[in-house]
């Protein structure tokens, strides 16, 4: 866990003080009085006064270097569910921005007649909605769900089940989809436990009965890497990255290996220092030389996440090479910078309404593909989840339109995928493409790389079953829309 729990308001000033940041103590201070007053006399199901849960949730926002106005919605993020603080009250007191997240993380009043998915759904698009005005409020929102998953330990079982689950599908993703590694790391671990509690246990054991002989071989591995770098000059560390107990679960299931052949139990990882950022690639295919000469590479695990970041703003270079023990072993170059950005994603340089970087723009066509989902209600909540679900990409790819230009997709997308994003009219009129200068349907899918042309006619119209090899949330809501509009004088005929 990043940073340091704090159990009082005296310890969350003290850490505020040391981050050197140009907080507003004041305004934080006005926040916890009004929080501490309303939640007075409340406590959390471990027995703890509840005024400790939101001042976790703004230690952890904390360590993400949040600015003053989150730190305030997290101290008061329960006040207007839970007590009897109103919406304008905070409005007054601390302006719109605080009164906005509070609301977008405040849960919907129970809605009439619906079933409790339904209910759930209803919940997380009101976040969403949020989110799309303001990306704090899903960043307060994953910090709230990862205090709530360390502290599961005291409530009833069933109820454990439930969130345990929630996390796995929505949160965590959204984790991921953000760059908030470590916190998705950590939600990921946490629901596991809780929904495999005997699997966790037993992993857990083996990983420390192997500890001994993995750090010998790990050391082994690094010493002649180690060598090499420093006579370079570099200043860097290096560490070994241990998989999350998630992650090797989820091997063991996918390529049905038992605990013992999971080899890529650790990572080398290598961060160096470098104040120009314009060398950073080069420092990086250096290192790579290096360790490529000492060990032999495997040559289809090769990620070059620096010429093209991945969609959550991630920059790396990774490769495998044979290790002396004979296993494969990932080795992960990146500068501080990177790691940065790895560790804390969007966060950690999220420039608030000002500034356009790169990160920013390729989050922002997230935000508008998701404000899409919501600006066309679905008739099913639940329908509209998977959607979302699509769109928080585990895995993508990248194409290349004829000009060279990249486009972001989710893995399965297809020809028709490609042309919506490029434009919705382009989309309706789409007949074929040509990949790699050959001609293919628009169903067939796509691989990380291609180059992509879309070929129109004006007499094409949309066909239902589009649908089924669209993968994009944007191009599935798009169609939808125009198929309804399409129907409405038959109906209306009928």
């Amino acid at each position: 866990a990043a940073g340091t729990a704090v159990k009082t308001f005296e310890q969350l000033v003290e850490k505020i003080r040391a981050s050197e940041k140009p907080y507003d103590l004041e305004k934080i201070t006005q926040a916890y009085k009004v929080a501490e007053k309303a939640h007075e006399g409340q406590l959390r199901t471990s027995g703890d006064p509840y005024i400790t849960h939101p001042l976790a949730v703004a230690s952890i926002l904390l360590d993400y270097c949040m600015d003053t106005d989150t730190i305030c919605a997290a101290l008061l993020h329960d006040t207007v569910e839970d007590t009897d603080v109103t919406l304008d009250e905070l409005r007054k007191k601390f302006g719109e921005d605080v009164a906005l997240m509070v609301d977008g993380v405040t849960k919907i009043g129970l809605v009439p007649l619906v079933s409790k998915e339904e209910q759930q759904a209803e919940n997380i698009r009101k976040i969403l909605m949020a989110m799309s005005k303001d990306i704090r409020v899903i960043i307060i929102k994953l910090a709230d769900r990862l205090h709530n998953m360390r502290t599961l330990g005291s409530m009833a079982p069933n109820k454990q089940y439930k969130i345990a689950g929630e996390t796995l599908y929505i949160y965590a993703p959204l984790a991921h989809r953000l760059g908030l590694f470590a916190i998705k790391t950590e939600l990921e671990d946490l629901a596991f436990k809780y929904e495999h509690p005997k699997t966790y246990e037993t992993i857990s054991r083996k990983i420390a009965e192997s500890e001994a002989k993995r750090a010998a071989v790990y050391t082994d591995f690094s010493l002649p890497i180690k060598e090499k770098l420093d006579t370079l000059g570099l200043k860097y560390e290096a560490k070994a990255r241990l998989k999350s107990v998630y992650s090797i679960w989820n091997k063991m299931e996918t390529k049905h290996v038992p605990f013992e052949e999971v080899y890529d139990l650790y990572a080398m990882r290598i961060v160096f220092d470098c104040d120009d950022p314009a060398r950073e690639k080069a420092i990086c295919w250096n290192i790579y030389a290096v360790i490529t000469d000492l060990y032999r590479l495997h040559p289809e695990r090769t990620r070059d996440w620096i010429s093209t970041p991945k969609a959550n703003g991630y920059q790396a270079l990774h490769l495998t090479v044979m290790g002396p023990d004979g296993n494969w072993v990932e080795v992960q170059i990146r500068s501080r910078r990177m790691d940065e950005i790895a560790e804390k994603g969007f966060a950690a340089h999220w420039k608030y309404k000002i500034g356009e970087g790169d990160e920013e723009s390729e989050l922002n066509a997230w935000l508008r593909t998701i404000k899409d989902i919501l600006d066309n209600p679905e008739p099913s909540a639940i329908d509209f989840l998977d959607t979302v679900k699509l769109n928080l990409f585990a895995s993508e790819i990248v194409v290349f339109t004829p000009k060279g230009e990249l486009i972001t997709l989710p893995a399965g997308a297809s020809v028709l995928d490609v042309a919506f994003t490029l434009h919705s009219e382009i989309g309706m009129h789409c007949i074929a493409g040509k990949v790699n200068h050959k001609l293919v349907p628009l169903s067939s899918r796509l691989n990380s790389g291609d180059q992509v042309e879309i070929l129109t006619s004006q007499s094409q119209s949309p066909q239902p079953e589009w649908a089924d090899f669209l993968v994009t949330a944007h191009a599935k809501t798009r169609l939808r829309a125009v198929l309804r509009k399409m129907r409405q004088p038959i109906m209306a005929k009928g």
